[in-house]
């Protein structure tokens, strides 16, 4: 492994292409695996988001970025792949210590921004604006152009991917962009800004304002100069945004939070099952919006079912983030992993059994850390609140079915509507339950598998809109028609030149 003394961020914020120290309240990264020190920063103010705003208007508005020819975009968007993929093992190192997972992820959240860059380059190359069918005497297109300055605002828990979901489709575009990370994960955000620097993004293009909500947050969604912000983050704070967005009647998209089912027929292939709902709850330490945390198992294979899964559960790994070995990770935070503990208390009041996990592990190793074992909870039904809400965390809920149409309902009676699971050998059967259920994706013999070019977001209590696919670079632009006229006559209606 490579030096990692100096991979941390300096603290500074980015702000529309200069560094400087924030003039907000100050932000404490710690590492979740023993607390110990990363960094202290002073985020951002509305002051310095005000100032951000200022100059990223200004830089947009530049006719060299605003009027770039596409192709010469896109080899700036490749020129950040670049970057991403040279410094991998720098962002993995810096990710893992501000949020606890392990360095085999991170780094493969890495890699997924570097195909993020690339795609939305190839696809910024590839789109074309239309002559539409002529039905006048003037000729008409259809073009798409920027919408300025816009704002994304993600979560603590896979930053380096989601500001690259985020940053390079607008940035292809051709806007300017505001990313707020999470005060809980500021870190890897503030390295992508220096590598955006020496790719040579163009100065004010970008800025990184690591802050509290109320203040940078509101500033994003409220002012009069930002025209669209992306939101990844919780569901509460999602319908608070959308609100204020329509009060200015700006266009949003929110992918919100999850209580994704999984679902076990009794023809399923049981490994490939039981793989994939522990990596579906369990990666990541449960800290996923699409986490699998309902699972529904087909009553005929129940008990057996759940008892192999429950075995399987055990065996997993909890380990230090660094560790090569370790499957589950600790939790981000201290504070978070009290709120999962929580609600495994509150399962147990609604009289639920905890089958495994629910404890810290023990041994001097994880005395500091913020660890939490991989728990499964059986003997409630759908309507106890572990089954309700989202709990982000290593904690899994099963529950029998009958048959589809019993399995279905219980499925959509919920408000989330992001993801999910369907394990069984009857494809068709899979394919009406795909149709059936509720839910933005939907996955069939696999879980948390992802495509760049696959639209992405969530129904309900999830969210709305779309990021990710073709698609990904036109929410980003304003779409115009133009009309011009092929005659060189004066229009009729006025009656020029006539005699009187």
């Amino acid at each position: 492994m490579k030096d990692m003394t100096h991979a941390l961020p300096d603290g500074r914020l980015f702000v529309a292409g200069d560094w400087e120290v924030g003039t907000g309240a100050e932000i404490t990264s710690t590492y979740p695996h023993d607390g110990s020190l990363n960094l202290v920063l002073k985020g951002a103010s509305r002051a310095d988001g005000e100032r951000a705003i200022a100059r990223a208007k200004a830089a947009q508005a530049d006719p060299a970025w605003r009027g770039m020819l596409p192709h010469v975009r896109a080899r700036l968007l490749h020129r950040i792949a670049d970057g991403i993929e040279a410094n991998i093992e720098r962002i993995s190192y810096v990710q893992s210590r501000d949020t606890g997972k392990t360095r085999g992820e991170t780094a493969a959240l890495a890699a997924s921004a570097v195909g993020t860059f690339r795609y939305f380059a190839a696809v910024l190359e590839t789109s074309d604006d239309a002559l539409t069918a002529r039905r006048a005497t003037a000729l008409t297109a259809s073009v798409h152009e920027p919408i300025g300055v816009v704002a994304a605002i993600t979560p603590w828990n896979s930053p380096i991917a989601s500001d690259a979901q985020k940053l390079a489709p607008a940035l292809a575009a051709g806007n300017a962009v505001l990313l707020k990370p999470s005060s809980w994960s500021p870190m890897v955000s503030l390295v992508l800004a220096e590598i955006c620097e020496a790719a040579g993004l163009p100065k004010g293009l970008l800025s990184v304002l690591p802050g509290a909500g109320r203040e940078v947050g509101n500033l994003l969604v409220e002012h009069r100069d930002i025209g669209r912000v992306a939101f990844t983050g919780g569901t509460v704070t999602g319908r608070r945004l959308a609100a204020q967005a329509g009060e200015k009647l700006m266009p949003v998209s929110l992918e919100l939070g999850g209580k994704s089912p999984t679902i076990v027929f009794d023809d399923c292939d049981r490994k490939l099952a039981i793989a994939g709902i522990l990596f579906g709850i369990f990666s990541s330490s449960g800290q996923s919006c699409i986490a699998g945390s309902r699972l529904f198992v087909q009553r005929a294979i129940y008990d057996d079912f759940v008892a192999e899964l429950v075995a399987a559960t055990k065996a997993l790994v909890v380990g230090a983030p660094d560790d090569p070995a370790t499957q589950v990770a600790p939790m981000v935070c201290a504070e978070h992993r009290d709120s999962v503990e929580a609600y495994i208390e509150m399962a147990r009041a609604e009289g639920g059994e905890i089958l495994c996990g629910g404890t810290r592990p023990e041994g001097a190793a994880f005395a500091n850390g913020s660890y939490l074992t991989p728990t499964i909870i059986a003997g409630l039904n759908n309507d106890a609140k572990v089954c309700r809400e989202e709990i982000f965390g290593p904690v899994l809920v099963v529950l029998p079915f009958d048959d589809e149409v019993d399995v279905i309902a219980m499925s959509n009676d919920n408000d989330y509507g992001l993801a999910c699971g369907i394990w069984t050998r009857d494809f068709p059967r899979a394919w009406r339950l795909a149709e059936a259920i509720r839910a933005g994706t939907v996955w069939i013999n696999t879980y948390k598998q992802f495509s760049i070019a696959t639209p992405f977001g969530g129904d309900g209590a999830s969210g709305m809109g779309r990021e990710k696919g073709r698609d990904g670079l036109r929410v980003w632009q304003r779409q115009k028609g133009i009309y011009a006229d092929l005659t060189g006559q004066p229009h009729p209606w006025a009656r020029i030149g006539e005699t009187a």
